[in-house]
C-alpha cells in the first residue's frame, strides 16, 4: 500500500486507479493547463498547441475510454482533486466521504472543524521533488475515516458505514441548520410590549 513520507498508509495501492479525470481536462478533451498556464511550461504548451491542445491521455472523445498515447502518470501537470462527486448529468453533487458516504454539513458563520477533509493519495517519489506530491491526487474523507486510513490498514474502497460519532455530529449540525432556516415573523422574534 502507498505510504506518506512519515510512513502512514494512504489507503490505496495505486492512486491512479482512483482517478476519473484530470482537473485540467475540459469537456472538449483539451488541456486547460496548456492554454491557461502555458508560460509555466512553454515546451509542454507548445507540444499541446501543435496538437490543437488535445489532452495526450484522453485522446479522441468519440471513442470509449482513454485513447491517448499517455497514461495519467506520464503527464507532468496532472492533478486530480476531488471537490465532490459528479452525478450522471455531470453536475457536482453534494460532497461526501469517499469511504463511508457521510455527507458534508457546513454551517454559515461557524468555525467548527469540517466533517470532511481532503486526503492525499500520492506523495513525492524522491527527494528531487522537495517533498511535494509527484501528482496531486486527493479524495474527500470524513475525519473519522481519514484517521482510520492513516492510523491502520483501512482502505479507501472498504465497504463501511459512518461511525456513530460521525452520524451524531452530522445530525447535530443538521438540526442547527434547520433552526437557522426556520422562519419566524418579526412579531414572534421581538416583544412589542417591552
Amino acid at each position: 500500500m502507498e505510504k506518506t513520507p512519515t510512513g502512514t498508509t494512504v489507503g490505496v495501492d495505486d492512486p491512479y486507479a482512483h482517478v476519473d479525470r484530470c482537473d485540467h481536462l475540459t469537456d472538449a478533451g483539451k488541456c486547460r493547463f496548456a492554454v491557461e498556464q502555458g508560460d509555466r511550461d512553454p515546451a509542454f504548451a507548445d507540444a499541446r498547441s501543435a496538437e490543437a491542445f488535445q489532452c495526450p491521455v484522453a485522446g479522441d472523445l468519440d471513442e470509449e475510454g482513454l485513447t491517448g498515447p499517455w497514461e495519467w502518470a506520464d503527464c507532468p501537470h496532472f492533478r486530480c482533486r476531488d471537490h465532490g462527486r459528479r452525478d450522471k448529468g455531470g453536475a457536482t453533487a453534494s460532497r461526501e466521504c469517499a469511504r463511508c458516504g457521510l455527507e458534508a454539513r457546513r454551517l454559515a458563520h461557524s468555525d467548527e472543524r469540517p466533517l470532511l477533509e481532503e486526503h492525499h493519495l500520492s506523495y513525492a517519489d524522491s527527494a528531487e521533488t522537495d517533498g511535494d506530491p509527484s501528482h496531486e491526487i486527493t479524495v474527500v474523507l470524513c475525519r473519522w475515516c481519514h484517521s482510520k486510513v492513516h492510523d491502520s490498514w483501512a482502505r479507501i474502497d472498504d465497504d463501511v458505514n459512518p461511525d456513530a460519532e460521525a452520524i451524531a455530529e452530522a445530525e447535530s449540525r443538521r438540526a442547527r441548520e434547520q433552526d437557522e432556516l426556520d422562519f419566524s415573523s418579526a412579531a414572534e422574534r421581538f416583544d412589542r410590549d417591552g
